[in-house]
């Protein structure tokens, strides 16, 4: 080997490695380390945001929101680390069908928990079911209304005392049964006993009064559409026939009795009776059955409600005193057939009827020898 050969063999182990090789190893350990970061950054973004939170918070999907707008809403209300690695997660994980709605979320919950929330569509149930008794006065479906829903009883009141909303109604033609009857400058409550007493499914806590109203109209309009020809074949309009069958609810419990105690109240008037019903007195002075008894001023004191009041002979109150069963309507359509004039019922609410004063009162004397009088 000559000397120049030994020279250039000494440079070459002096210089080692190429320097390219060099880079490639730098590139390479760079590339790895970023494949690392990138995968260590995507699976952490992918938890929980804190998973000691577990505080919801309520978000709203739009309609077509698609995942960009999903992310959105998602980043903003901190339920998310990062958006770019929500849309890649739909992307590689076939994430679709997301629906619309306001849902309930919180940063404990992994973007996997999230997704499968919104998949599987569990948003937030705002429907309220509500239960109206049959025989509720209006003061009582207020109550109800003001317990179920996000308005006050006052507020429901005031709509329940409009006659302005009443007329609207009535001047709209929309129901057949509701006429300027209802208007009477006399009457508690324009719309007492046209509200169907039933269990209605509404929307959220924020319903409209007014939409409830139309929707227990609707459903009594079904009621007696049924039922029309024989209301029309009465003597009595259709606001005469539910006041009448609004005392009878309030003065029977099975249908039997309710169609014996409609008999005596249209006998009663055939004969220009008063009906001296004491629910109707009750109703006349805004005491709750129950509550206490009544006084002799009350029972002797005139009023359009109060039929045992002075001049009420042959008279209906005025208007209705309560919500109306089905039954009631019908036990009104198809009383018994009967000369009784009188009836009472005994503290276990059984019937017992009679045809002449005597009777009657005989059996409220046997009544209460047997302890069977009810007393508040």
């Amino acid at each position: 080997m000559g000397r120049r050969e030994a020279i250039e063999m000494e440079e070459k182990e002096k210089r080692g490695f190429p320097i390219g090789i060099i880079v490639l190893i730098i590139l390479l350990a760079i590339t790895i380390a970023a494949f690392f970061g990138v995968y260590y950054y995507y699976n952490s973004s992918l938890k929980a945001v804190n998973s000691n939170n577990k505080e919801l918070t309520q978000i709203t999907i739009e309609a077509g929101s698609g995942v960009e707008g999903i992310s959105k809403v998602l980043k903003s209300n901190n339920l998310i680390k990062d958006e770019l690695v929500f849309k890649v997660y739909c992307k590689l994980n076939s994430v679709t069908n997301m629906q619309a709605g306001e849902y309930e979320l919180s940063q404990s919950m992994s973007v996997k928990e999230i997704t499968e929330e919104l998949q599987n569509g569990n948003v937030i149930v705002k429907e309220i079911k509500v239960m109206f008794p049959e025989g509720k006065n209006m003061r009582g479906i207020a109550d109800i209304i003001a317990s179920n829903t996000n308005h006050t009883k006052e507020e429901v009141m005031e709509i329940f005392e409009s006659k302005e909303f009443a007329k609207e109604l009535v001047d709209s033609g929309k129901y057949w049964f509701l006429t300027d009857e209802i208007l009477d400058d006399d009457i508690y409550y324009p719309l007492e006993g046209y509200l169907y007493p039933d269990t209605y499914i509404f929307e959220s806590k924020d319903v409209k009064i007014e939409t409830i109203i139309n929707i227990m109209m609707n459903k009594m309009e079904k009621v007696l559409d049924e039922y029309r020809p024989e209301i029309e074949a009465t003597n009595l309009t259709v606001h005469q026939f539910l006041s009448l069958a609004s005392v009878v609810e309030n003065e029977g419990v099975s249908k039997v009795d309710r169609q014996g105690i409609a008999r005596v109240f249209l006998n009663r008037i055939d004969k220009k009776m008063a009906l001296q019903s004491d629910v109707t007195t009750y109703y006349a002075f805004k005491i709750n059955m129950g509550d206490r008894d009544l006084t002799k001023t009350e029972l002797n004191t005139f009023n359009k409600y109060n039929t045992r009041g002075p001049n009420m002979e042959g008279k209906l109150p005025i208007g209705p005193i309560s919500s109306i069963s089905e039954e009631s309507i019908e036990a009104t359509c198809n009383p018994d057939e009967s000369d009784y004039l009188f009836f009472v019922a005994d503290k276990n609410k059984k019937v017992y009827f009679s045809s002449t004063n005597a009777e009657h009162e005989q059996i409220i004397s046997e009544l209460k020898e047997q302890g069977l009088w009810f007393n508040y």
